[in-house]
């Protein structure tokens, strides 16, 4: 029977460690404050709002919220985050995204702090995960993925992994994370020829190429490890992955459910890099 690799173990240690953290920051008089940037009243960005502050407010991490109009200009919205990137009493800042088309992404990551840009949005932290540097801020989905296959001790080193996706958001910085594990990286996108082949030979599939149910049993043997990272509605409406999870589930050595997998650990990555990001501006306080 194949293995599911639940989020909820995933998650609650990383908040056990976490709470440790924050403490010892309490004890200092110290409280790690997150800052999110929402941009209109989208039902997504609401619900992921409400469901990131109750992750915090659970391990004692404090927020404090812009709520901004849909048609706030560049002008505005660029005074909001430099208030952000200087208020000292907030240490991490996510920004929700996609942003409206008046709102310039491409600037606007050139301007958040990126000793705040938890979730990897400025160049100058992706820069960093290219070249191998892990003292700036990944993005939060690579590392739910790396965190989830150390937890349940499935092995990286030499390790021949294959991500479906070559997003800047998941499947490139991935990528650069599992060769720092030392394993064998094969990237797939939409040109690449007889993908199913390619993948069936992998220990690991990392499926993250945005498409509902796109991953079958052609993609996988019994000795696979697949590690969906998509979040897509199918067609009755229902949360899915890439992967046609039914299909594939009693197929596989392993694999992560959707909702219950990555989206979940990803959360909790946010959180530690909050703290992390106040342990590093707080540093001799």
């Amino acid at each position: 029977m194949s293995q599911i690799l639940k989020a909820k173990p995933v998650v609650q240690a990383l908040k056990d460690n976490l709470q440790q953290e924050i403490t010892k920051l309490q004890a200092a008089g110290i409280t790690p404050t997150l800052g999110i940037i929402r941009v209109g009243e989208s039902p997504d960005d609401v619900y992921y709002e409400k469901s990131i502050i109750k992750n915090c407010e659970g391990i004692g991490i404090h927020t404090k919220t812009y709520h901004l109009e849909q048609d706030i200009s560049m002008a505005d919205f660029t005074k909001v985050l430099e208030e952000a990137n200087s208020d000292s009493s907030v240490h991490g800042i996510l920004i929700f995204q996609p942003l409206p088309k008046q709102l310039d992404a491409d600037v606007i990551k050139h301007i958040i702090n990126p000793d705040k840009d938890i979730d990897c949005m400025s160049p100058a932290n992706l820069a960093k995960v290219f070249e191998g540097d892990v003292q700036g801020f990944v993005p939060c989905t690579p590392a739910a993925v790396i965190e989830t296959l150390k937890h349940y001790d499935i092995k990286l080193q030499g390790a021949n992994v294959v991500v479906i996706g070559r997003s800047m958001v998941v499947g490139k910085p991935l990528s650069m994370m599992l060769l720092r594990e030392n394993a064998t990286v094969t990237i797939c996108h939409s040109k690449t020829q007889d993908i199913p082949h390619i993948a069936r030979q992998a220990d690991i599939v990392v499926a993250a190429i945005g498409k509902a149910k796109f991953i079958d049993e052609r993609y996988v043997c019994e000795d696979s490890i697949v590690i969906d990272v998509g979040i897509n509605e199918a067609e009755d409406g229902k949360m899915c992955g890439d992967v046609d999870y039914e299909a594939v589930q009693d197929k596989v050595k392993a694999i992560t459910p959707v909702p219950g997998g990555i989206g979940s650990v990803t959360t909790t990555i946010l959180l530690k890099h909050t703290v992390l990001a106040c342990q590093k501006q707080t540093a001799g306080a």
